[in-house]
């Protein structure tokens, strides 16, 4: 919990780690009311599946441009304009007054949420760097804490009754509080680095973490789409258990993430990563065993696991020698999001064809894949 501490007690650390809840106060707030846009455009799932697609395709098309915009603005102007876009995008799919223009909406939403996420994870990055202070954990920490706050805004809904009005608040709280902080990291630039010329020896570090990136989204997605149809169709639990695994997953992996910074800071990222990926490989075990109360220790445990992960590909993404922070933060975010919105799908084909058992026995398999790969990054000496 020092990280913790630290960012609660330093305008410097807080304010890029309110940025991390920000977006997914942001995104949250979006996501409650999907089934409200639907039905206001009457369209139907397919139709949906294929405007949030477009949210997706707004994020990939940034990504390759990302850390061009971020070397040119400096990361933490990048940071704030990204902050400034994704609150007035937010509004505009709440808005949107027919399927075309959500989709339009969406795209946009996509492309500013996408910008932001690298910026903020090269700024901690960079901020770490200089301060020789780690906090990324902690603030990835925050991401989910923003999640929590958008789902507690769900009690809003009746008093407000108007989803756009309730987006404006979300809005106005995640502004607020920038408005505070942001003249802490807004003047902050990538330090300059010695350049080499590329070759595949330079590039195989950051391709590997990115496969590791792209292997625990893949799987963080499948637990969010599949953890409760596992829990009601394999473990046959009643109904009002159906949604623990994932409630476990998310408590887990937010208490986690507060005390990943200070486990990293002991016995560096790579042995974290390799640790998390132990413990998803039991979780994974104890869900596989089918039992209810097993099987929610195992997604909880699997949180847990995947909790250290990520963050600490994006430190070490962000430090690979010879490339920027925000090209190695970039090619990361990437690959793990097109794992996470990749992954459930591939993983239901194979739930439809075979079962649910042979998805999270594929996922099991994925955490042994990360765990092989620290040893080889730790060989490296990456």
């Amino acid at each position: 919990m020092k990280s913790l501490r630290l960012i609660l007690s330093n305008p410097r650390y807080f304010g890029p780690s309110w940025v991390f809840a920000s977006i997914n106060i942001l995104f949250g707030t979006w996501a409650i009311y999907i089934p409200t846009v639907k039905d206001k455009l009457n369209i139907d799932k397919a139709d949906l599946g294929v405007a949030i697609f477009f949210m997706a395709l707004g994020v990939f098309i940034i990504f390759p441009i990302a850390s061009r915009i971020i070397d040119w603005l400096g990361v933490g102007k990048a940071t704030w304009y990204g902050v400034l876009f994704s609150c007035l995008t937010a509004l505009l799919p709440l808005l949107a007054p027919n399927y075309y223009t959500l989709m339009a909406a969406l795209f946009l939403f996509g492309a500013s949420n996408g910008l932001t996420d690298i910026a903020m994870n090269t700024l901690v990055t960079e901020i770490e760097k200089e301060d020789s202070k780690n906090f990324m954990s902690a603030s990835h920490g925050f991401f989910s804490l923003g999640g929590v706050l958008a789902g507690l805004g769900s009690f809003l809904i009746l008093w407000i009754n108007n989803p756009a009005l309730h987006m404006l608040y979300a809005v106005l709280l995640v502004l607020v509080v920038n408005l505070f902080f942001y003249k802490n990291f807004k003047n902050i630039v990538a330090a300059p680095i010695e350049r080499e010329v590329f070759s595949f020896k330079l590039f195989k570090p950051l391709l590997v973490l990115g496969l590791v990136s792209f292997m625990v989204m893949g799987g963080e997605g499948a637990i969010v789409d599949w953890s409760g149809l596992y829990l009601q169709e394999v473990s046959m639990a009643p109904e009002a258990l159906i949604g623990t695994g994932f409630l476990a997953f998310s408590v887990m992996m937010t208490l986690g993430r507060f005390l990943g910074d200070g486990i990293s800071a002991s016995i560096g990222p790579i042995k974290i990563v390799a640790f998390g990926a132990g413990i998803s490989m039991i979780g994974y075990l104890l869900v596989l065993t089918t039992h209810i109360y097993m099987a929610i220790t195992g997604f909880a445990l699997v949180g847990l696991g995947f909790s250290v992960i990520i963050p600490e590909l994006f430190r070490i993404g962000g430090t690979v020698k010879g490339i920027d922070s925000a090209k190695g933060v970039s090619f990361i975010a990437g690959t793990g999001y097109s794992g996470f919105l990749l992954g459930p799908v591939v993983l239901g084909f194979v739930a439809e064809e075979y079962s649910l058992n042979h998805t999270f026995t594929i996922l099991l398999i994925c955490s042994a894949l990360v765990l092989a790969a620290t040893y080889g990054l730790h060989r490296k000496g990456r």
